[in-house]
């Protein structure tokens, strides 16, 4: 098709994509079931991986609970998996251990790899199933003394985007993709978060929005709605601006600030 046809298209499908988008404002938004499903949900002895396993619990899913290693032979066909298990180290990039940058790389990341590369293709041979990508804010958004784990973070995005093209272009439309994307949770991994504009939430809260995007087969899943927002400021605003909204937010957390020391 010639170019100065297909950006006409271009235009009419973009139009088209913001009004459905507004319709469905006003319309319910029709949710799968997940009952009798295989669940693998990884990292989940604690905070968000503990209170979406009771989530799917409630919707009487069969759950496999990783929080180690087990075997594919001991669970069968997954058909929904949910990637959740991560570390964060929160200091200084020049004081953080270089076992910590391989760590965090290995957990946040590259076990996303050898997971779906595990149990995607019967996903895929079936043309049905579900990938869930735990991210982060932190995952558009960047804070001083988390750079290995944004960057973690950041690639969890893109391997989510990367492969949603990806099945597309294969014409697997029946396995859904999910990345969840949370401010601050109240569970531990990040000691006394607090933000002026998106407090912490509980865990279970939190388990609550995702359910809800995931049987709506929601693309990107951002808690609290609010954080969306401030992803499209972070992108579009002066850099000026960002640092002055940033100021606004007051976002705290313990860190631990070593730089000066490794200077003497």
């Amino acid at each position: 098709m010639s170019l100065l046809l297909e950006i006409p298209l271009f235009l009419l499908i973009a139009l088209y994509s913001y009004l459905e988008a507004f319709i469905k404002l006003f319309i319910p938004v029709k949710r799968k079931s997940v009952t009798g499903e295989i669940v693998l949900i990884t990292g989940a002895g604690h905070g968000l991986g503990r209170a979406m396993a009771y989530e799917f619990a409630k919707h009487r899913s069969r759950l496999v609970l990783w929080d180690i290693n087990k075997v594919k032979e001991e669970i069968g066909d997954v058909s929904i998996l949910m990637n959740n298990a991560g570390v964060i180290a929160p200091t200084d990039l020049l004081s953080t251990e270089d076992c910590e940058i391989q760590k965090m790389f290995e957990v946040n990341i590259l076990a996303h790899y050898w997971t779906s590369k595990a149990f995607l293709p019967t996903m895929m041979r079936n043309n049905r199933g579900h990938v869930v990508t735990v991210a982060s804010a932190g995952g558009h958004i960047v804070a001083p003394f988390l750079v290995t784990y944004c960057s973690t973070k950041f690639a969890a995005v893109g391997f989510h985007k990367a492969l949603t093209q990806e099945l597309i272009t294969l014409k697997k439309n029946g396995v859904q993709t999910s990345c969840i994307c949370p401010m601050f949770i109240n569970s531990g991994f990040v000691k006394n978060p607090s933000s002026r504009l998106m407090p912490p939430l509980e865990p279970e809260e939190v388990a609550k929005k995702v359910m809800e995007g995931i049987l709506a087969n929601k693309r990107m899943i951002f808690v609290p709605p609010l954080l969306k927002v401030s992803v499209m400021l972070d992108r579009f605003l002066p850099a000026r601006a960002v640092a002055a909204l940033w100021r606004l937010n007051e976002l705290k957390f313990d860190a631990v600030v070593g730089y000066k020391d490794k200077e003497k």
